[in-house]
């Protein structure tokens, strides 16, 4: 894995976080998962294409988005609904968005697709011929985990 290609998506999943949500945040320490990624229950997914291809995974639990959708819109929820949603996908575009833009101004082409929300456990994420990068980041009130698989083409 490329680290020219790793590292605008670290700094952007730090930045909107920490902008978004208004907290501080700790980076732990990047670890390679196998080509099989379980969700912790709330995950958006998004496509990358390009000069490089694979995925961002922005992995998190449901008490997790719930909390992050009520910290965004200031308004309450207890489950993850509509909203809930929405907000991650949101946040998920904020960050892919900024990382790409990142890369742009580094002179690499990368393309997005919209974001997936997948929710469940016991959910599995296979990656063919894709090691996936975990970058846990720890907020005040939970960790969130960004996982990136990509190789250069």
């Amino acid at each position: 894995m490329n680290i020219e290609f790793i590292n605008p998506f670290v700094e952007a999943s730090y930045e909107i976080l920490k902008e978004v949500l208004q907290v501080d945040i700790r980076r732990e320490d990047i670890y390679l998962k196998d080509r099989v990624t379980e969700i912790q229950g709330v995950a958006a997914l998004i496509g990358l294409l390009g000069c490089a291809e694979g995925r961002l995974l922005l992995d998190m639990n449901a008490d997790t988005a719930i909390k992050i959708c009520s910290m965004m819109t200031g308004e309450t929820y207890t489950t993850v609904d509509e909203m809930v949603v929405n907000s991650i996908t949101e946040l998920a575009n904020m960050i892919t968005a900024n990382a790409v833009t990142k890369l742009h101004n580094r002179g690499y082409n990368l393309n997005l697709t919209p974001p997936s929300i997948i929710k469940g456990n016991n959910v599995e994420i296979a990656d063919k011929d894709l090691e996936t990068l975990v970058v846990p980041l720890q907020l005040p009130f939970c960790k969130v985990e960004i996982n990136i698989a990509l190789k250069e083409i």
